[in-house]
């Protein structure tokens, strides 16, 4: 006879063995880095690893054994995507009140699939679901292993027979494991964007988020990124990378847990935003975008640049159109007579075309000042008797395409607008309201609003065929929130900041589908609107309002680290003390535009400023679409130094920044050294883009080096006070 003891010692064999049977390891995988996901014994579903690939997939299922993270009582730090409610401690990535009151979300593995896209790219879905109520979550899984991308989003649905209230719904809950981890986030605001600030992460929870609903990123951007150990370089260390794709109202939470830990939970903000979810219904969340690199800064930038030409940004593989502005010339003050005339001077310059900023629309109340007119976007008589189409044909026939301006998304009080659909606005009925540069935000929850939003552009297009681009621009952020829309059909006001959103890109989509080639400006009074759902609709961004060039070298540099420079709208203006060499220079650090009257430029600064374009035509496909090598750090040093690789190492270019005015000692006595290049190639160097009689050292002459001496020792490109600016063209020799 079988003794109960025995009895027991084989139950709980049996129990293991089939535990360890039902276990289920995902990995995800790209070109070098690795996502572990894996099943507990109660198929609760935990990140095992995010780190380098190993060479033996079937040694990411031992993983788990190595971490005593498994105290019972501080729950599932590592958990995928952590539930509120039952059994966690930590910040959820979900929080859900369901039909009947109950606030516990419990969520259990039940499947997953991977399914390949194409040679490159492949989507894994995870299928998660609550033991008692009928409620599921998605995680999405989607991988670009070339350019070791990941991009995640989720998920939400339910068959309860209520509506469910979702109150926090994440988009990604991820879990770094080391012993130190050190946040980089960037602020200011407008005119001083893009501002880093480098944090190590304590006990507690670091919070970066936005309540701006519109223009959200004023403040700060939805992008950073994590040091692991150290604080990582360009070239060294493990850092991740990531940003939100969402253009509203985001919150990014970095926890560290009891074991020293890094979680991140980052998604749309739940701040005022209760989201009443009807059952059938699926709530997708916005896509978070990261990459690994355990080879610094600059690979992780290179990585999103890759995939964001390839796979995001709007023509991002394309080309890009040079322009005039007419706005520092001229702002409110100007009329036909005077536009055309600034046209001969945009095909003196060179340029691609004439951009028409703000003020040439409405006429009860005309749009001579920025308290006036914006909603009616009807040409002004006074203004512009014979309308756009008349510019667009004078443009044509000087030889350049014709652009225009629109905020769309935005009302004055003082317009024919605002006086016949007060209720088309976002403001609080019963309370005063408040105007945020004159104006108030449109109600995009509204389909109507959608309708007439999408018609401004649609009669502009229709009626001007041969507009040659847009500039989008949004000035101001949601005060007072509430839709009148959303009340007469008796849903939340809580879900206006995610539909605003949703609006926004119904009519971007529209857009598209209608005019697929236009370029399109995403501006924001500034960089207050960047992310890579936006730009899936535009072709580039206006990093600043603030043009002057010494400022831009820094505002550009910091933005560099997530978006390419083949996006990066910059121009030059009567802004700063530099000469004008050095504002063009700077310009060329992405898509140089001007902003000047040209007919006051003296015959020498004209005659540089169309050489400069016809310069930037022979380098701009590495600017665009070259690999971006930043190697000497403004924020820590006198000079600016970076440059644009081809991808196969014949060419590059060479931008050189004096930006510490303040000495007369020269910013830099030893050599910079150059990546991005072949050591067992050699390389001639020059100076380019010269002013003219500025002949005092640099390297007027091609010397030649060995890619092994220049990224060893390096190259001084001899910046100085009267130097302030140099570019050296890098190219192979054979």
């Amino acid at each position: 006879m079988i003794s109960k003891a025995l009895i027991s010692l084989l139950t709980i064999a049996l129990s293991l063995a089939s535990t360890a049977q039902q276990q289920v390891t995902i990995p995800i995988e790209t070109k070098d880095n690795v996502l572990v996901l894996q099943t507990d014994a109660d198929n609760r579903l935990s990140t095992i690893y995010f780190g380098g690939k190993l060479k033996d997939s079937l040694e990411y299922a031992q993983i788990a054994r190595g971490y005593r993270t498994d105290d019972n009582n501080t729950g599932i730090s590592n958990n995928a995507y952590t539930p509120a409610g039952t059994w966690n401690l930590m910040e959820p990535a979900l929080q859900v009140i369901h039909g009947d009151g109950n606030t516990s979300t419990e969520l259990k593995y039940t499947a997953h699939e991977t399914t390949r896209i194409d040679a490159n790219v492949e989507l894994t879905t995870v299928t998660l679901k609550d033991p008692v109520y009928p409620f599921e979550v998605k995680l999405f899984y989607k991988t670009y292993a070339a350019e070791n991308i990941l991009e995640q989003w989720t998920e939400i649905r339910h068959q309860e027979k209520k509506r469910v209230v979702l109150k926090k719904y994440a988009s990604a809950n991820l879990y770094l494991t080391g012993r130190k981890f050190f946040l980089t986030h960037f602020a200011g605001g407008w005119a001083r964007e893009m501002q880093p600030e480098e944090t190590e992460l304590s006990s507690g929870i670091k919070t970066l988020d936005t309540k701006l609903g519109a223009r959200a990123d004023l403040f700060q951007p939805p992008s950073f990124y994590v040091s692991m150990d150290r604080p990582a370089s360009e070239t060294e260390g493990k850092v991740l990378m990531g940003t939100l794709a969402w253009t509203g109202n985001y919150k990014f939470d970095f926890e560290k847990d009891p074991y020293g830990h890094l979680r991140l939970i980052t998604g749309i903000n739940p701040f005022a935003s209760d989201y009443s979810l009807d059952a059938a219904t699926t709530f997708k969340t916005p896509s978070f975008i990261t990459t690994l690199s355990e080879n610094g800064k600059g690979e992780a930038s290179r990585n999103l640049h890759s995939w964001a030409r390839k796979y995001r940004l709007r023509d991002g593989n394309g080309r890009r159109l040079t322009l005039l502005n007419n706005w520092e010339a001229t702002y409110f003050d100007f009329d036909e007579t005077k536009l055309v005339g600034l046209f001969k001077g945009a095909k003196d310059l060179g340029v691609d075309l004439f951009l028409l900023d703000d003020g040439w629309f409405a006429n009860k109340y005309p749009r001579n000042h920025d308290s006036a007119g914006l909603g009616d976007w009807q040409e002004n008589r006074a203004k512009l008797p014979h309308g756009i189409g008349y510019l667009v044909k004078e443009a044509t026939a000087a030889g350049i395409g014709f652009g225009i301006w629109v905020e769309p998304e935005m009302v004055n009080p003082k317009s024919e607008l605002y006086e016949k659909h007060r209720d088309w606005v976002l403001r609080q009925p019963e309370r005063p309201e408040h105007y945020y540069r004159n104006q108030l935000v449109l109600d995009l929850v509204n389909p109507e609003v959608q309708d007439f939003v999408f018609g401004i552009l649609d009669t502009l297009l229709t009626k001007n065929p041969k507009l040659a681009y847009i500039k989008w621009d949004c000035n101001a952020v949601i005060y007072d929130a509430h839709s009148i829309y959303l009340s007469r059909k008796k849903l939340p006001q809580t879900h206006i900041y995610v539909e605003y959103v949703r609006g926004l890109y119904k009519v971007l989509e529209r857009v598209r589908q209608k005019y697929p080639a236009i370029p399109m400006m995403l501006c924001s009074g500034g960089g207050g609107r960047v992310d890579y759902e936006a730009l899936k609709y535009f072709t580039e961004y206006w990093p600043s309002d603030n043009t002057d060039p010494l400022e831009r070298v820094f505002i550009q540099w910091n933005n560099s680290y997530f978006f390419p420079s083949i996006a990066s709208c910059n121009h030059v203006t009567n802004s700063g003390n530099q000469p004008l060499k050095y504002k063009i220079d700077v310009a060329m650090m992405g898509k140089p535009g001007f902003d000047i009257v040209v007919g006051h430029l003296p015959a020498e600064d004209l005659n540089f400023a169309r050489q400069s374009l016809k310069t930037y035509d022979s380098i701009s496909d590495l600017v665009w679409h070259g690999d971006l090598f930043r190697l000497i750090d403004p924020n820590e040093n006198n000079i600016a130094s970076l440059l644009y690789a081809s991808p196969n190492k014949s060419r590059a270019v060479m931008f050189n920044y004096l930006t510490n005015f303040r000495t007369l000692l020269a910013p830099i006595i030893d050599p910079v050294r150059l990546n991005g290049l072949d050591p067992a190639r050699n390389y001639a160097i020059r100076e380019i883009n010269r002013y003219p009689g500025n002949t005092g050292g640099g390297l007027s002459e091609k010397v030649t080096y060995s890619g092994d001496y220049l990224m060893r020792v390096g190259v001084n490109p001899v910046v100085t006070a009267k130097r302030s600016s140099v570019i050296l063209l890098i190219e192979e020799v054979k």
